[in-house]
């Protein structure tokens, strides 16, 4: 550890909570805030704006509306399973619809651009454009919502489930837009791969949306999982390099993936069978175990913010416990109703917070504003601890 028990560790910690606008950092983190939302509000209504244009140029009314429906059929359950992994300390929804809205829309926008701006200058071919330029393109696009999250809004990332959940939603809303004009292209025939119709349009969409639907979000996970190890990187270094790393990964997989149909499909469902699906379960895997060793994590951390009085110690368990959160939840819902299941709600999740930011502070690596967000946290805590009672305690009085 590296503050004693008689340390301080939040501004006003032990005594009374200072207000959250006066502590240091805090307007900082506002500014920093400020700043993410609106660059990426304008990205996301120039990209809008860019790929409803080359949508409207795609194909008809009809047929864009046909592409549509069948590209949103794997995005339901895909955010879904990224939800479920999101249960412990579940980020913040405004922001992961920040990240599907990008994929959707600046994502697309900006590898489309310089794909064909890098074309016509550079004069790429077909085949140099799918193997080498796509991956490289897709990917800085793709990757640069979690860089700017990294940059602007690092507090909220905890570590690599964090990487993980951004950057799957990023893929998501690429993999979908895409989808659209690789279906339209389709059934107009329009792709180069025959003259289009009914059969070619159901062949595109059982490979790219049944298939293979977590390719885009895969190949961004590795960027995920730079960012998510830089948050905890002591060195300045290591916060570099783990990015920069996880961004050549998902250029290579990407390369890979696409150097695949250049070949056939017999290649193709080789390298599926292989390689991509092994690696998606063995990120599955990680995503799993990332999120079972979060709960030893927070365990931890809430033991010693427990010990320094921050926290009753007795909330550890139904805190940090996914079993014993929904238990609690239902018991204040019987107790109390809907007001109460609500008290109940957030005072678990201000206490996950404090206890992923009380890890990274013992660690070494907190945020910048983490006195402000640590005061923050205890201020909800307090006020919401007298009001609610779990399993086996009593009710208190309204």
């Amino acid at each position: 550890m590296i503050c004693s028990l008689t340390e301080p560790l939040y501004a006003g910690a032990g005594g009374p909570r200072t207000p959250t606008d006066r502590l240091p950092g805090m307007r900082g983190a506002r500014r920093d805030s400020v700043a993410f939302t609106v660059v990426v509000t304008v990205l996301v209504a120039l990209g809008a704006l860019l790929m409803l244009a080359i949508l409207a140029l795609s194909g008809a009314p009809g047929t864009l509306l046909l592409a549509t429906v069948l590209a949103a059929v794997p995005v339901g359950p895909l955010v879904g399973c990224y939800l479920w992994l999101d249960r412990y300390e579940p980020e913040p929804r405004s922001l992961l619809a920040a990240g599907l809205l990008w994929g959707c829309f600046v994502a697309t926008g900006f590898a489309l651009l310089v794909q064909g701006v890098g074309g016509f200058v550079l004069t790429f071919t077909d085949r140099q454009s799918l193997e080498l330029v796509a991956p490289i393109t897709e990917e800085a696009s793709k990757g640069l919502f979690l860089f700017l999250l990294l940059w602007w809004r690092r507090g909220e990332l905890d570590g690599v489930l964090d990487g993980i959940v951004y950057a799957g939603m990023v893929g998501i809303g690429f993999a979908f837009t895409e989808n659209i004009l690789y279906l339209a292209a389709a059934y107009n025939g329009t792709d180069g791969a025959g003259p289009g119709g009914t059969e070619a349009l159901t062949a595109t969409f059982v490979v790219r949306c049944l298939i293979s639907p977590f390719a885009h979000p895969l190949f961004t996970t590795f960027t995920g999982i730079g960012v998510g190890l830089a948050v905890n990187a002591r060195s300045g270094a290591a916060r570099f390099l783990w990015p920069v790393l996880g961004y050549g990964c998902a250029v290579a997989a990407h390369a890979t993936w696409n150097t695949s149909t250049v070949y056939g499909f017999d290649n193709f469902a080789l390298l599926y069978v292989v390689l991509m699906a092994p690696a998606f379960f063995a990120v599955l895997g990680l995503a799993i175990w990332s999120r079972r060793s979060e709960r030893r994590m927070l365990a931890a951390a809430l033991a010693d913010a427990a010990q320094r009085g921050l926290i009753p110690a007795t909330d550890i368990g139904w805190v940090v416990d996914l079993r014993a959160r929904r238990a609690a939840r239902a018991y204040a819902r019987r107790s109390g109703g809907r007001p109460a299941e609500r008290a109940m709600r957030e005072y678990q999740q201000a206490a996950i917070e404090l206890g992923f930011l009380h890890y990274r502070l013992l660690r070494g690596t907190p945020p910048p504003d983490y006195a402000a967000r640590g005061q923050q946290f205890l201020q909800r805590i307090d006020r919401l601890r007298p009001t609610i009672a779990f399993p086996g305690q009593v009710v208190p009085t309204r």
